[in-house]
């Protein structure tokens, strides 16, 4: 039986989620609520990763160990890095670093400790429908969403990028912090706290995992939109719309 879990960064994101599965039911494990039902005829469970590493590991863990879970399709946010990602745009991540990775001199930097590998790649099945979801998905949103709510961005200009997601376990948001991750890190596309350690679980038990992120800021000291309404207006319709336009039309359930 295939099992798509549906992981999201943020409530407002969940709960759109959850008003499109009529039959979901909760099951609570490690302190988390797990949602499980149905969408678009996928046996689905969705649940928060919450926020950092080692939570984010912890609740992918559960999902395949409890849950049984075959894929699993990440959506939230995330600051953009390299130049050409724009508050705005999305990012289909293509492989994951966890970028506070640092076990030198006795391995490489970023390199994970006795698995030889620094950077984990996004299932390609997984990442293509993604990929080909998430044009629709915004102009879905594009066509419903009041520009009252637009938050003086322009979606119109709005792209999809694919590339480096890099992870970590602090809060990006100084321009000198955003510029060393740039010049360490030149691939990176976005930088958020989650994913690089989902993926490396994923990687360890053979479960194919991909992501999109919504871009937030620019990871650095410029006046940042207004988060909550952002979250709230855009981020969650966007990540509701990827996963009705993936679940709907690409069969995840067939992904190997």
């Amino acid at each position: 039986m295939s099992r798509v879990a549906l992981v999201s960064a943020m409530h407002e994101e969940l709960a759109g989620v959850l008003a499109r599965m009529p039959d979901e039911q909760k099951i609570v494990v490690a302190g988390r609520e797990f949602w499980v039902g149905h969408w678009h005829g996928h046996d689905v469970v969705a649940v928060l990763s919450r926020i950092g590493k080692v939570a984010a590991a912890t609740t992918t863990t559960v999902l395949i160990e409890r849950f049984g879970v075959t894929q699993i399709v990440f959506t939230g946010v995330a600051g953009g890095l390299a130049p050409q990602v724009r508050v705005g745009d999305v990012v289909v991540a293509d492989g994951f670093v966890q970028h506070d990775m640092d076990a030198s001199p006795l391995f490489p930097r970023h390199e994970v400790p006795l698995t030889g590998m620094t950077r984990f790649a996004a299932d390609p099945n997984l990442r293509d429908a993604l990929r080909m979801a998430a044009p629709l998905a915004l102009q879905d949103v594009m066509q419903t969403l009041p520009r009252a709510d637009w938050l003086d961005l322009d979606f119109e200009q709005a792209r999809v990028h694919q590339g480096l997601v890099v992870s970590g376990d602090r809060f990006v948001s100084r321009s000198a912090e955003s510029a060393e991750l740039q010049q360490r890190l030149p691939e990176a596309l976005a930088v958020e706290m989650e994913c690089a350690a989902m993926a490396q679980v994923c990687h360890d038990y053979g479960v194919p995992m991909a992501a999109v992120r919504t871009i937030s800021d620019r990871a650095d000291d410029a006046a940042h939109v207004d988060f909550p309404n952002f979250i709230r207006n855009i981020a969650s319709r966007y990540s509701v719309a990827v996963l009705d336009r993936l679940l709907r039309r690409w069969p995840v359930r067939a992904v190997t």
